[in-house]
């Protein structure tokens, strides 16, 4: 390899021929950045008024190699400055193609309304559902849902009432999320989008509040990984047993915070329907990630012509454009949005479809996948069985579980379907009204009721631990959603199971976790083949040196780029070094946050374990019931040992789970300013800057704290077991080694240590209690703009300023 020096800086040259170089990867790679431009944006978008800002902002594709991710947030970003190109780690100013919000709606217009907005930017963005407690006929919350419908009337943006369905699925078949869009919901489901090729990702209510005044919110775009799949899933596996199995086997945060791009060859592709590819995508939340983005292929444009030849047949003739259209269709095929040759990857990893059995998640947690084969050994007694949610309740769900009933009719006497036994009880609840009426069609719903099922309101109700059928006490429940967090499904001494649609029930069928039996392990298969990179041992070995290569060129370019500014000068000012590095404080902002420590020693503490479910739509809370119920699933000590002014600090991905903005506001009412985290997860940091909450990753004080802690306990070190009536949440990896044993182990303990937070020198300062070491490290810049939101009392008023100057 040759290294060249021209009049435009360093140029690489290959000492081999190209052909020898190629045949690394099996073609061509180039190194410099000379691709021709071509157009970039769908026909349909041009013809479209409300486009023509995001169309200013990107003229033709860039010349620099982009993921999908990168691409899709490239059209839909605004004030980018000429040829910029966004990458992964960019802020921008992101203005999705629709925004929903569900129950939510009513506090995002509350919002809406204290920041001075009166009219909604662009009506044709939002979409409002009512979706999570449909089962409450309360006076409140009726008279909540008559204010979200007026209001939604009043502003003319579309509106589907109770009952209709779940809002993720109502965004798809009804077409709002599109291939090659950006599409956002104040739910962190908003993932499931990616399943059809829509960036789907979630927004809070805040957010939501200023897409609807504005018609954008800023955004940063995450580490992207692929995931590449091969083989094709055998008979009676699913794509829940897909998503468990990565929730499962890469358990250790593997993907936490990232954007995740699916990929594999048309083969394998083909063996994952569009109603797979939803559930994967939709939990690929539960996996930690920002967004699960399946590629725009041949099995979706055939799921999307049905859709348009049944839309043409059947929909109403309201005046409304149609949203599915064979035009559209052909305008996506013909400008295919597709990831370029060369893009990069924050990590890859694989799974082999071929390799997966049926698989169940918990109890009590995503991180804990069995295969169903070694959970029916254990004969586990079974109270509660669940066909519910937006993960797993389309009509091709409810059929799966209606053919283990038709089965079990078709080997008896009688040929009558068979009864759920007593003591177990089954619920059913299409994902919507059409999914409802598709399986009823098809006979699937009536045989479900036969076996004694319980039919349930079209919308979220015990997957968000709302209205009827919820766990008791020690019952153990198994559910086709996508969330068992201790106590999200009902009581915290209970145990939840996660399943596909006919695992879930053969289990109330046979009153134990169990399976239908329609899996047969392919011959020589007795493992799950997964890891890091694309699953070919010779490519990914080819590709190690192709970044080994880019890394050389990389430095290279840094030596000629810094000789250039000796030779010749440079116009910007040195860069400061650490010591010398201070960032802007702006007026209202503290240029110290100091407290004593507050130590919660867990990881993996979600927002249901901070701010329990069964408050989050109850509007009328107050800020001293907030405080006082403030990290309740966690730890009911909490409130009696935490104090006005403490530093909480907690393990791994702290805040992970849903959207709700209660997590950030629950501790802001506890007077507790700061949290500090190894890490956190990516909604919760939001919901962080947005109201107020500070916030900062210091994983080395975690890491401290545990050592020594661990070794002054008094007590021998014990194995670490399941605690009695399942108190503890297994929400995590195994942890580390503890001196206490795990049933007595301190959830919330008072150090005495004392932390300041320098915001001006980007470092914190520990004090390991009195007489104890003291130690400071170097942290993340707090930067101007997000301390302005955070002095002025959050986004909401941030946003209200601004429309003020306006």
């Amino acid at each position: 390899m040759l290294l060249r020096i021209g009049p435009k800086g360093l140029r690489v040259r290959a000492s081999r021929p190209l052909h020898e170089l190629g045949a690394l990867r099996g073609g061509y790679r180039a190194y410099t950045a000379t691709a021709r431009r071509w157009q970039d944006v769908f026909h349909s978008q041009t013809e479209d008024p409300n486009s023509s800002a995001i169309l200013s902002s990107l003229k033709t594709t860039p010349r620099v190699a982009q993921t999908l991710t990168e691409k899709i947030v490239q059209r839909y970003s605004l004030g980018l400055a000429k040829d910029k190109v966004v990458k992964s780690g960019d802020y921008v100013t992101l203005s999705p193609h629709y925004c929903m919000t569900h129950d939510n709606s009513w506090p995002v217009a509350t919002k809406f309304m204290s920041i001075g907005a009166t009219k909604i930017h662009n009506t044709n963005q939002i979409v409002c559902t009512l979706d999570h407690d449909v089962q409450n006929k309360s006076e409140t919350n009726l008279k909540k849902y008559k204010q979200i419908e007026e209001f939604a009337r009043q502003q003319g943006v579309d509106f589907y009432p109770a009952g209709r369905g779940i809002g993720h699925q109502i965004m798809v078949e009804e077409g709002y999320a599109w291939p090659g869009t950006v599409t956002v919901a104040s739910d962190s489901h908003s993932n499931m989008y990616g399943g059809i090729g829509c960036l789907g990702t979630p927004m809070v209510r805040t957010d939501a509040a200023s897409i609807w005044a504005t018609g954008r919110t800023w955004w940063q775009i995450p580490p992207i990984a692929k995931v590449t799949l091969t083989g094709v899933l055998p008979i009676g596996v699913t794509g829940k047993d897909v998503i468990v199995a990565l929730c499962g086997l890469f358990n250790s945060d593997d993907v936490l915070n990232h954007a995740i791009e699916f990929t594999g060859s048309e083969q394998t592709m083909r063996s994952l329907p569009i109603d797979d590819r939803l559930t994967i995508a939709n939990m690929t939340t539960e996996w930690g990630a920002l967004s699960g983005l399946f590629p725009i292929d041949s099995v979706l444009e055939k799921w999307l012509r049905y859709k348009a030849t049944t839309s043409a047949m059947f929909a109403p003739n309201n005046g409304k454009e149609p949203r599915f259209t064979h035009a559209r269709i052909d305008d996506l095929v013909q400008n295919q949005l597709v990831a370029d040759k060369g893009a990069t990857y924050a990590k890859s990893l694989y799974l082999n479809l071929s390799t997966l059995s049926p698989y169940v998640a918990g109890p009590n947690s995503v991180k804990i996948a069995t295969p169903i084969r070694d959970l029916e050994a254990q004969k586990i007694k079974l109270n509660r069985a669940y066909l519910v949610s937006c993960t797993n309740s389309r009509a091709s769900d409810l059929a799966a579980a209606a053919k283990v009933f038709k089965d079990a009719a078709e080997s008896s006497p009688d040929k009558a379907i068979p009864k759920i036994p007593e003591g177990v009880n089954f619920y059913i609840a299409a994902a919507s009204i059409p999914e409802q009426e598709a399986a009823e069609e098809a006979g699937d719903w009536q045989a479900l009721l036969a076996a004694g099922a319980q039919p349930l309101p079209s919308g979220c109700g015990p997957c968000i631990g709302l209205g009827t059928g919820l766990l008791e006490p020690g019952e153990v429940g198994i559910s086709a959603s996508n969330r068992n967090f201790k106590g999200r499904m009902g009581s915290t001494d209970a145990k939840a199971y996660l399943a596909s649609p006919e695992v879930v029930a053969a289990s109330a069928l046979s009153g134990y976790i169990s399976g239908p039996g329609w899996y047969q392990p392919p011959i020589g298969v007795n493992k799950v083949v997964l890891g890091e990179g694309n699953g070919n041992v010779e490519e990914d070995k080819a590709i190690s040196i192709e970044e080994a290569l880019e890394k050389l060129i990389s430095q290279a370019e840094s030596i000629v780029d810094g000789a250039e500014s000796s030779l010749f000068g440079t116009s910007s000012k040195p860069e400061e070094t650490d010591s010398e590095s201070l960032t802007e404080i702006l007026p209202g902002f503290p240029e110290k946050v100091e407290g004593e420590i507050v130590f919660c020693d867990a990881d993996n503490v979600n927002t249901d374990a901070i701010y329990p479910g069964k408050y989050t739509y109850q509007d009328g809370v107050s800020v001293e019931k907030m405080a006082e119920v403030c990290m309740e699933n966690y730890d009911k000590e909490f409130r009696t040992i935490a104090r006005e002014g403490d530093i909480l600090v907690s393990g791994f991905n702290f805040g992970c789970g849903s959207s709700r903005e209660q997590a950030a506001t629950a501790i802001l009412a506890k007077k507790i300013p700061m949290v500090v985290a190894g890490s956190f997860g990516n909604i919760f940091s939001r919901n962080s800057i947005n109201n107020a909450l500070m916030g900062v990753e210091v994983p080395r004080l975690v890491q401290r704290l545990r050592e020594h802690f661990a070794a002054s306990a008094p007590v021998p070190k014990k194995e670490v077991t399941e605690p009695s009536e399942n108190n503890e949440s297994l929400d995590s990896p195994k942890p580390a080694e503890q001196a206490v044993p795990q049933g007595e182990k301190i959830l919330t303990r008072r150090t005495g240590w004392k932390f300041v937070w320098d915001v001006r020198r980007s470092k914190v300062e520990v004090q390991e209690g009195e007489g104890g070491e003291k130690w400071s490290q170097k942290v993340g810049e707090l930067p101007p703009n997000v301390q302005e939101i955070i002095a002025r009392g959050g986004l909401e008023k941030w946003v209200k300023g601004e429309l003020a100057k306006n």
